[in-house]
């Protein structure tokens, strides 16, 4: 898509505020949930409740389908998540009538900008991705994104669900390993026999919001990945998870058989193990649930200073 033209020094891929967000994304929602249960619609951050969306067409984009009704889920409370109260903020909190009790939700500083909504109730059926299509290893049915960049950030917010994306990584070889990161990932683990459209390995992290030490001030925070330094995870063999699914209990990679052998025995000539140097991004998909500010690539890291349009607002 992007791999044989110049490249900026950075690039903004998401960007909920654009004038077409999802332009260059193809969106995927569950059809199968309950009417109004999968979402993925842009919204105000401070919007809860009931929100009339587009229909569970996925073919079209979202403005351009009938409306209907969701019942969006309920940001939790910021102290749910480890944040601090509103006291040490001075912010608002929302009273929320439910017959003769009123519930007090402050949900911390929210933002004062539009943000991408997406939810689910089956995490892998309800996700973006860019660039749209499929990723079947040897078809070349879709050409990859192709950006250089080594460093990914991603701007969310904490819904107090469980999340996912994932980050095709190409090395210098041309070889693709999918780098997953979730917040229900207990262990670090290496997958090999994947099958289904996307059927590359699989590295799969841990992923986590602030902590409670942190005390953070808001449920939204950003996300910085310098994807070179997951590509030697790729050929770990203590990673590896056995077919049991139970991996292998000493944690020694010499009683584990070569990351080379496990995949040939898995029957995949037409694709190798990434090993070499970070080449370039093959897609980035964004699963349910969160909700979704700006996706961005630079060569720099999270040290340098970005441009004004790069900060999350508050609305108080």
């Amino acid at each position: 898509m992007f791999l044989n033209v110049l490249q900026p020094p950075s690039i903004s891929l998401f960007s909920s505020t654009g004038s077409d967000p999802l332009q260059i994304w193809s969106v995927n929602i569950d059809i199968t949930a309950s009417s109004g249960s999968s979402v993925i619609q842009l919204l105000r951050d401070s919007d809860t409740g009931t929100y009339m969306y587009g229909t569970s067409n996925n073919s079209r984009p979202p403005h351009e389908r009938d409306s209907i009704t969701a019942s969006l889920i309920a940001p939790p409370a910021l102290v749910e998540l480890g944040g601090a109260d509103a006291s040490s903020r001075n912010t608002a909190i929302d009273n929320e009538e439910l017959g003769h009790n009123t519930i007090h939700r402050d949900r911390g500083y929210e933002l004062d900008q539009t943000v991408l909504h997406i939810q689910s109730p089956k995490l892998p059926t309800t996700y973006i991705q860019c660039p749209p299509g499929s990723f079947t290893p040897g078809t070349g049915r879709t050409p990859p994104l192709g950006l250089k960049h080594p460093w990914i950030h991603l701007q969310v917010r904490n819904l107090g669900r469980e999340w996912s994306f994932e980050v095709g990584i190409v090395d210098s070889a041309g070889r693709t390993g999918v780098l997953r990161m979730s917040t229900f990932q207990k262990h670090p683990k290496l997958k090999l026999n994947q099958t289904g459209e996307n059927s590359f390995p699989l590295l799969h992290l841990p992923l986590s919001f602030p902590s409670r030490s942190s005390r953070p001030l808001t449920a939204w925070t950003t996300i910085n990945l310098h994807l070179p330094n997951f590509v030697p995870y790729f050929s770990h063999s203590n990673l590896l998870q056995e077919p049991d699914g139970q991996g292998n209990p000493s944690g020694h990679s010499t009683s584990s058989p070569s990351v080379s052998q496990s995949w040939e025995r898995a029957g995949h000539p037409g694709t190798a193990i990434p090993a070499g140097a970070y080449s370039h991004i093959a897609f980035i998909r964004v699963y349910a649930t969160c909700r979704l500010r700006r996706i961005w690539l630079d060569g720099s890291g999270p040290d340098q200073t970005f441009p004004s349009e790069f900060d999350l607002f508050s609305a108080d």
